[in-house]
């Protein structure tokens, strides 16, 4: 293998820190079978999901930010003081505004940090990671948090039997920091929306264009709205598509990779671009059968099955990937470093 790393100007960024959080209550399968017309052999079949995790009453994405951002701070060993900028990456804010930043900011009581949440959709932890990761290239931070996290079932529908199989509520959160002298850390990404998707999975409901009304409550266009062959045919081919392209200018094969990262959203998904890279199925991580997928969630999630698997160790390359909403494309190719 002969890496191409690209040019930084000033210093490189790395991941140093990473805490998770899932709320302890769970729906399973045969809790779904009792809900809706299903079964849990026909969702293990075509999704790979088991049970997916349900944030409790009187709890939003803050609560889950939070709580994977003390994590993630007492892993790296440092107080919230010294966090600089908060990046929250979700579609399920606790409200319009103020911004889910702010509210775990002060959860978390970080006194000196700023910060804002981006919509990515299923990418939204990769570009908040990379929003994060220039903040320190540039030289301007030191200490950037950047949280991934989504309370789907918040926005599901019990009654549509196509959907409220699929996801779950959790998150994480990573701490970004400069690299040391030596270190890679962040290599590359490749990034895309395509806004021509976006009739094919939305919320239709709550913002300005269908602000909230009996209306839309009745006409259900506050839960959301997939045409699942359309999402699973463009996943299909943009993730393979991006991450080829990745890995193809930092001269870098499927092979060479320490483990790949995805989006979990469905199973056939994952294995159909781990196929196309011809990556070892072992150094694929997937673990939507305990999760479901939680959008922004899923890959630090992931990330921490990987670690506890004992599939993501320090110097190995780490392929990140994920498609959501809107429709969005996300990759990173990275050093692990810690």
């Amino acid at each position: 293998m002969s890496l191409t790393v690209r040019p930084v100007v000033g210093r490189r960024a790395k991941i140093t820190a990473l805490g998770t959080y899932v709320p302890p209550d769970v729906i399973t399968n045969q809790d779904l079978e009792k809900m809706v017309e299903t079964n849990d052999q026909w969702i293990v079949e075509r999704t790979g999901i088991r049970e997916r995790h349900v944030l409790g009453k009187g709890l939003g994405v803050s609560d889950i930010c939070a709580a994977a951002a003390k994590k993630c701070l007492a892993a790296r060993g440092i107080a919230a003081s010294e966090v600089e900028t908060i990046i929250v990456g979700t579609v399920t804010p606790d409200m319009m505004f103020p911004s889910t930043a702010c509210l775990v900011q002060d959860k978390i009581d970080a006194p000196h940090a700023w910060g804002f949440d981006v919509s990515g959709g299923c990418s939204g932890f990769v570009y908040a990671l990379l929003a994060g990761v220039k903040m320190v290239e540039s030289g301007t931070h030191k200490k950037v948090l950047v949280c991934g996290a989504d309370a789907n079932t918040r926005m599901t529908d019990y009654t549509d039997r196509a959907t409220c199989v699929l996801f779950g509520d959790g998150g994480g959160a990573v701490l970004l920091e400069p690299c040391e002298e030596g270190e890679i850390g962040f290599i590359d990404a490749v990034n895309e929306i395509d806004g021509s998707g976006g009739v094919s999975l939305n919320l239709k409901g709550g913002g300005s264009l269908n602000p909230p009304t009996h209306e839309t409550v009745d006409k259900k266009m506050h839960y959301i709205y997939q045409d699942g062959p359309a999402v699973y045919k463009f996943a299909v081919r943009k993730m393979a598509e991006a991450t080829m392209k990745l890995l193809d200018r930092n001269s870098v094969a499927g092979s060479d990779l320490g483990c790949f990262i995805p989006h979990q959203a469905n199973k056939r998904i994952i294995t159909a671009t781990a196929d196309r890279l011809g990556m070892d199925p072992e150094r694929v991580i997937i673990n939507i059968e305990k999760y479901g997928n939680t959008s922004a969630g899923t890959i630090p999630l992931a990330m921490e099955t990987a670690i506890e698997e004992g599939k993501l160790k320090k110097g190995d390359l780490v392929l990140l990937a994920a498609v959501g909403a809107g429709f969005t494309v996300g990759t990173v190719l990275l050093r692990w470093e810690i």
